[in-house]
This record gives structure tokens, C-alpha cells and sequence, in this order.
């Protein structure tokens, strides 16, 4: 996408769309009066009988009055009270301003970026926004449909109205959140594909080809070479497929030495039918979704390819898919993993976490000092909290904190769920081997982080159960219904986070 580099006035403006902040209190809003005197005279009876809505969120669409050379339409974005506004409410709007955009094919349009800003909120914490905000909602989910003669349709090139003294700073900013917005996209493409166009193959195709854009250092592990080092987590979930596994790892070195990298770990099962503890037909409708935890680590390792931040980082991605046949794993079998602890199997559809077991602990092995594991885990998230939280667990207070100041900034709801020793004692019980995998469906999510917790060791760790939030059932402010990229912003922007601050956990 091109951003214009050139700041434009009213009078100047090139699209055919210009997008405006409407708030309740008008006076509060910086040259607004240059702005009606610009629209017409009547703007202001009509904001005050409401026939322009500025309550929050709500777009009003309205041609422009006067002869403009290209000037056709304003789309009016409700702001209700500044004072209330937040950054996620400005987010929200112009991911339906992006929705708005689709709908009517336009692919240029302005902002008046200064509309939106508040005491708390700058000209560049708009740019960002709405850069991120508009593409996460132009964004469509790709479909097979051979009666559609639509193009492709996509934002090419977006102008801005400010009288921003630093028109670099504004110009990155919103660079940085189309950049963002574009990662997430991808992810959800990748959550959104049919399971027999993306196998563990086709994704660890598409982690090579983030390594070269991006100069990542990359190893993809065949099934031969899982066997060679004894990865029986991975396997034994591979085992009733005829498509083969992959472990995935992508590293992004900001320094020579690759002292002190963060883990990124997802769960890629590319199709989950729960093997023979069978899921009902109803449940396996979606699972296609199952690796939205793989999609997230390869969402947020694009923006840290594009934005280069000063981190390390080693993701590692296990996939495989979970099908059922004479060679399929079942329960009572005993598996050894790759960091020798071996598990009794009570549930073959509790494979993500013997999948991440193996992926963890070789992310430990290729020199991770602090841990984020990413899964869509546990229908027991769901029942704890609902389709809109992501659920977490975590071993340090310190780490868990610091990751929370970036979902704060993201507007990603996480929240913490507890895992005392006697979970633990839980997931250990076993008469014939050192774990179980699946101890009861009471705590069921905490069980099933709690299992990926045995192979962290003293590591600082964060699991991130995504289970309710990595697939939309409904159209959201964010997006169309499907997968929603959900927690690629916020581990991208942790790992900024980190790389800002020089800060090591």
C-alpha cells in the first residue's frame, strides 16, 4: 500500500472519499469550524438533529455539496464523548470505515487525522490506528465460489489532512499499522484455508518463503528426522495420517551472538478430528482452524520481520494433522517425548499439548530463555470464559505483567486462570508413565496448559489458550466472521515491547 507523503488540506484533497471524526461536543474538536465552513453551512443543524450520528462508531455517509475536483462523499465517524474515547473504540471505527471502503470499491481515500485526536490520543496514535483499523476491516475471506467474477479487492493508496508539524512520524506511524494489519490478514488466510489446501507441508512452505522475504534463519523438520530424535509427542498425533509432520523454526537474529532469544511456540494441527476419542460431527465442523496458535507466531514473526526490532527471537511451530485409522495412537498407549518424559494417553483429541511438548521443549533446546506457547487448546476455555477472552497461564509474575502491558495497547483480552500444585499433582498422576494427558474435564483448560507447563522447566512462561478467540462465529468490528489473527498483534508488539525497553526476562 502506498501512504501519501504529502500532507494535504481540504481544499487539496485528491480521493473520492474523505473519512471525518464526528463528536458530540463539536466545539472541543480542533478547526472544526474551518471544517463545516469547508462542507456547507448546514453541517452543523444537521449534526445537532442528528441526521449525522456521532454516536460511537456510527458511520454516516454523505455526498459532498460543493464542486470539488474529485471530492464525492464524506463518511462521518461518530467519536460520542472525546473524553471517552479510547484507542480501541478508534481502532473499532475505522475497521468499519474499512468495511465501508469494500463496499463502495473505493481503494484511494483521505483522513482527516486531527478529527480523531484527543488530549490522550495523537495525530500519530491515529495514523496507526487507522492504518491498522481499516485494513483489518477491508479484509474478506478468500472462497472457491466459481460464480464470483469479483476482483481482488484491497486499499491501495491512503492520503492524509493534517497540519502536523512531523508529518515523518505520522507517515510511519500508519506504515507501521497497515504493516500490522496485513500480518494479521495473512493469518487469518492461513486459519481460513481448507484443510486439503493447507497441510503441515503447505505451512512449512509458507515459513520458508517468511524466511527468505524476511532473512530469517530457518529449519523445517521432516518425519524422518522427528523419528531420528525421538519427537514422539509430534508423531504419535501424526500417526494415523498420510500426510507428513513438520517442526518449523524460524529464527530472527537482531544480534550476531543470539543471546537471550524469546520463544514463540504454535500449535499448527492443520485438521483435528479427535483421532478415535472421536469428536461429534457438529465439533469437527471448523477444525480446520486448529492451527490459529501456528498462525499468530507467523503473523507476529511478518511484523517483526518488517519492523526489526531489537530482540531475538526463535519460533517454533509443530504440525501435523489428527485423522483416524489402523495406524492412529489411542488411548492407553504410552508415549515417550522428546525431553524423555514419557505420558499416558487417556484422549487422543488432547493432542495439541503433546504436540507443544515436543515443540517447547526443542524451542528450550535452540536457546529460548523466556517462553510464549499460543494454542487453540481447550473447548474448556470457552466454557470458563467465553468466545471473546483468551485464556492464559504463566509461571512468572514479572513476564506475565510485562506481556499484559502490550495486550493493553493492543485491545487483545487475556486473562489469567490459576495452576496450583494440585493441578499438577493431576496432570502427574499416571500408575505407568510420568503424565497423563487428559486428568478430567473439570479445569480442563488449565490442565491442558498446565501439561505444555511440565516440559518449561524454570523458563518463564506464558501459555495463551485461544481456543474461543482465534475463530469468529459472527462478523465483528474487526472483521468478517472466520479466523481473526487473534494475539499476532500483541506478540509482535510484546516483542517491541521488549526490544525498546533493552529488557531481558
Amino acid at each position: 500500500m502506498h501512504i501519501v507523503k504529502e500532507a494535504k488540506t481540504f481544499e487539496t484533497i485528491s480521493t473520492e472519499v474523505l473519512v471525518v471524526g464526528v463528536s458530540k461536543h463539536r466545539e472541543q474538536m480542533q478547526d472544526w469550524a474551518s471544517f463545516s465552513s469547508f462542507y456547507g453551512e448546514s453541517l452543523d443543524s444537521w449534526v445537532s438533529a442528528g441526521d449525522v450520528s456521532t454516536k460511537l462508531k456510527n458511520i454516516t455517509k454523505l455526498p459532498f455539496l460543493k464542486d470539488h475536483a474529485t471530492l464525492k462523499r464524506i463518511l462521518f465517524v461518530g467519536l460520542d464523548e472525546l473524553k471517552n474515547l479510547t484507542e480501541g473504540d478508534v481502532r473499532a471505527a475505522f475497521a468499519l470505515v474499512g468495511k465501508e471502503l469494500r463496499t463502495l470499491k473505493v481503494k484511494e481515500y483521505s483522513i482527516w487525522l486531527e478529527s480523531f485526536t484527543t488530549d490522550t490520543i495523537t495525530v500519530a496514535d491515529v495514523a496507526f490506528l487507522a492504518g491498522e483499523g481499516a485494513g483489518l476491516g477491508y479484509y474478506s475471506i478468500p472462497h472457491y465460489k466459481t460464480t464470483s467474477n469479483e476482483t481482488d479487492k484491497r486499499i491501495d493508496a491512503i492520503h492524509l489532512v493534517t497540519t502536523a508539524d512531523d508529518l515523518d512520524e505520522v507517515v510511519a506511524s500508519i506504515e507501521v499499522g497497515v504493516i500490522y494489519a496485513d500480518a494479521v490478514n495473512e493469518a487469518r488466510s492461513l486459519i481460513n484455508l481448507p484443510p486439503n489446501l493447507l497441510t503441515a507441508t503447505d505451512l512449512a512452505n509458507y515459513a520458508q518463503s517468511l524466511a527468505v522475504e524476511y532473512d530469517f534463519e530457518v529449519e523445517i523438520l521432516d518425519k524422518a528426522q522427528l523419528e531420528e530424535l525421538g519427537m514422539g509427542g509430534i508423531l504419535c498425533v501424526n500417526q494415523g495420517s498420510h500426510e507428513e509432520p513438520r517442526l518449523i523454526t524460524l529464527k530472527y537474529k537482531a544480534t550476531e551472538d543470539f543471546e537471550d532469544p524469546i520463544g514463540l511456540v504454535g500449535k499448527g494441527v492443520t485438521y483435528d478430528t479427535g483421532g478415535y476419542s472421536l469428536k461429534p460431527k457438529d465439533s469437527m465442523v471448523g477444525m480446520k482452524g486448529d492451527m490459529g496458535g501456528a498462525a499468530a507466531v507467523l503473523g507476529a514473526m511478518k511484523i517483526i520481520g518488517e519492523l526489526r526490532p531489537n530482540k531475538n527471537v526463535v519460533a517454533v511451530i509443530g504440525s501435523t494433522d489428527n485423522m483416524v485409522s489402523g495406524t492412529a495412537f489411542k488411548p492407553d498407549d504410552v508415549i515417550t517425548t522428546y525431553s524423555g518424559k514419557t505420558v499416558e494417553v487417556l484422549n487422543t483429541d488432547a493432542e495439541g499439548r503433546l504436540v507443544l511438548a515436543d515443540a517447547t521443549t526443542y524451542a528450550k533446546q535452540q536457546g529460548a530463555t523466556s517462553l510464549i506457547d499460543v494454542a487453540t487448546l481447550t473447548g474448556g476455555v470457552i466454557t470458563a470464559l467465553g468466545m471473546d477472552k483468551t485464556g492464559a497461564l504463566s509461571n512468572d509474575d514479572e513476564f506475565f505483567a510485562a506481556f499484559m502491558e502490550a495486550t493493553q495497547e493492543t485491545d487483545e483480552f487475556v486473562w489469567r486462570m490459576p495452576l496450583t500444585e494440585n493441578d499438577k499433582k493431576r496432570i502427574r498422576k499416571s500408575d505407568i508413565a510420568d503424565l497423563n494427558n487428559s486428568p478430567g474435564r473439570d479445569g480442563h483448560m488449565i490442565f491442558g496448559g498446565g501439561f505444555v507447563g511440565e516440559f518449561v522447566g524454570d523458563t518463564p512462561w506464558i501459555h495463551l489458550d485461544i481456543a474461543g478467540t482465534s475463530d469468529a462465529i459472527a462478523v465483528h468490528d474487526l472483521g468478517p466472521k472466520g479466523g481473526t489473527g487473534v494475539m499476532v498483534r500483541t506478540l509482535a508488539n510484546f516483542v517491541q515491547r521488549l526490544g525498546e525497553n533493552n529488557k531481558d526476562i
